[in-house]
């Protein structure tokens, strides 16, 4: 099977079917276009992302099988209730995107480089600015030290990258968005690819035409629009320790 290029001029070209991606690597439907919010709206409706480093052309995938977390099915752990007991944090929504996915773009242990390039960084704060991508930041002592990132589509959410400065800090903004999505009605989070750390807090792997399925039913659903706010109340819940 061959790969799709796709005109990076042409915004209204449409992609292929994620049926046609390869098997190895897993996943990979096309290359090329641009990361503009039209082109990636049309990727997330049809379940395909970008994910590619700074020497490659703009690569989209869509694997099989999906990783995904119902918000209501978030585990956690005796550990992370007794660290949101202690109320050492403070948690936003939408307050400092563009510092995290900064900070998820940054140098990990273990890893040469980073697939957030420049053209990603801006592309997704594009999105930001016109209300689809959305940020969760754990805060200690007024310093920023974890969060995750990711694009709402009606009651979908499409995880993108987190980051932790400290333990438990990423986590900690995972079930807020797990708690608050619950709240809003949400159906899915959209976690892409198979982890050891997601599937510990109740992430599983579902077939690709399943997740093509929930797509179908849930994106066209009445969203929620941003800036997006926590709760008051939900997180009193979180720190006292409460079922999300």
């Amino acid at each position: 099977m061959h790969l799709t290029w796709l005109d990076p001029h042409n915004d209204n070209q449409p992609f292929p079917h994620p049926d046609r991606a390869l098997t190895e690597p897993d996943g990979l439907l096309a290359a090329g276009g641009n990361l503009t919010p039209r082109r990636l709206l049309r990727a997330y409706r049809m379940g395909i992302f970008p994910w590619y480093s700074a020497d490659q052309p703009i690569l989209w995938w869509s694997p099989d099988p999906r990783l995904v977390l119902l918000p209501e099915c978030l585990k956690v752990s005796r550990s992370l209730r007794k660290t949101l007991r202690k109320g050492l944090f403070a948690i936003t929504a939408d307050t400092a995107f563009e510092q995290v996915v900064a900070a998820c773009a940054g140098p990990r242990q273990g890893e040469p480089g980073t697939w957030i390039t420049s053209e990603m960084f801006r592309a997704y704060c594009r999105l930001h600015r016109l209300g689809h991508a959305h940020s969760i930041e754990t805060w200690q002592q007024g310093e920023l030290v974890g969060g995750l990132y990711g694009v709402s589509l009606g009651r979908v959410f499409y995880g993108e990258s987190m980051f932790s400065w400290i333990s438990d800090a990423s986590k900690i903004a995972l079930v807020a968005l797990a708690a608050q999505l619950q709240r809003w009605e949400f159906a899915v989070i959209d976690c892409q690819v198979t982890t050891a750390h997601l599937l510990s807090m109740g992430a599983i792997d579902i077939p690709r035409s399943s997740f093509l399925q929930l797509l179908e039913c849930y994106c066209p659903q009445p969203g929620q629009p941003g800036p997006w706010r926590l709760d008051a109340d939900l997180l009193d819940s979180l720190f006292a320790g409460a079922r999300p």
